[in-house]
């Protein structure tokens, strides 16, 4: 099984997981470069004072900024090829599925499926409310953001999963030996990573229910499919459709979409909706589709090493 995988790597121990995460975020700094020295650039160029978290996405054209956001991603990810594959000694297949290799079907399924309902829920809040919204489409520069962004996002909330759903569900596997404690504890560390976002800032800490419990629906998919391919589709369809369809002046990505959400922000229902609700409702989809069964042990049950079978 999934976790499994992680047990049966020769003197495969915890602390191998603390290196290997404080290398991805190294890589991920690494990353982060082009972006820094094109603020500064940008700040010694015309005399203006550094912008802060929220400035950052007006300093420049939103495009190139997006495009230096996104860049990081794909540096952190090949940081992580290469921890698994050299100081871990396990196949990288091992860190996103059970399976031989990673089942495209899945993916392309759980994107659509997600890619569908979030682009039925931003044209029907639309039509709903339009006074909430403005026009924001322009050809060229939504063209250039449609190139950046379907060659980035993937790549950006696959390098999340990967780390989150593969690499650390896989480690605090190791820890403990069972599957509940990696179950929460990537949950919490994924929706804490967010805290920083500017709607956490806008709305207040109460939205980190939204991240964490969007990091247990995306562990509950890891753990009943001994894979991360539902998450990967889930998460890339989630992720580009928001960049692509709409943005606001306090999201983390400010993009040329075609809709900007021009309303003052609140927290309500809306906000708990896809965990409550939606989620729930998925899963039900998922388990049906793919036939889940015996959802306590395979949520909750203890680690057993035994010969990974296919």
């Amino acid at each position: 099984m999934f976790l499994e995988q992680a047990l049966k790597l020769k003197d495969n121990r915890f602390w191998k997981y603390i290196v290997g995460s404080v290398a991805v975020i190294v890589a991920s700094f690494v990353g982060q470069l082009p972006l820094g020295l094109a603020i500064v650039y940008k700040v010694l160029a015309e005399g203006i004072d550094m912008p802060d978290e929220t400035q950052i996405m007006t300093l420049m054209d939103s495009n190139l900024t997006f495009f230096l956001m996104l860049i990081s991603f794909p540096v952190a990810l090949f940081g992580l090829y290469l921890i698994v594959k050299y100081f871990h000694k396990q196949p990288f297949v091992e860190v996103a599925t059970a399976r031989k290799k990673l089942d495209w079907k899945r993916i392309f399924f759980s994107f659509g499926i997600w890619a569908v309902v979030s682009i039925v829920s931003v044209f029907g809040d639309y039509y709903a409310n339009p006074e909430h919204y403005e026009i924001n489409f322009k050809l060229v520069p939504f063209l250039t953001l449609a190139v950046i962004a379907i060659v980035l996002v993937p790549l950006q909330t696959s390098t999340e999963e990967y780390v989150f759903r593969g690499y650390l569900m896989q480690g605090f596997g190791v820890l403990v030996k069972n599957r509940l404690f990696p179950l929460l504890m990537t949950s919490i560390i994924f929706g804490t990573m967010h805290i920083f976002n500017p709607e956490i800032q806008k709305l207040g800490y109460i939205l980190l229910v939204y991240y964490i419990g969007t990091g247990l629906f995306l562990g509950i998919l890891t753990l009943m499919d001994d894979g991360i391919e539902l998450a990967l589709g889930f998460h890339a369809a989630n992720n580009l459709i928001t960049a692509l369809l709409v943005t606001s002046d306090w999201t983390v990505f400010q993009t040329h979409s075609v809709l900007k959400d021009t309303a003052e922000p609140s927290v309500g229902f809306m906000v708990f909706l896809p965990v409550l609700l939606v989620f729930p409702i998925l899963l039900v989809v998922f388990a049906k589709k793919y036939k889940w069964t015996d959802w306590k042990e395979k949520l909750t049950g203890n680690l057993i090493l035994e010969e990974k079978n296919h």
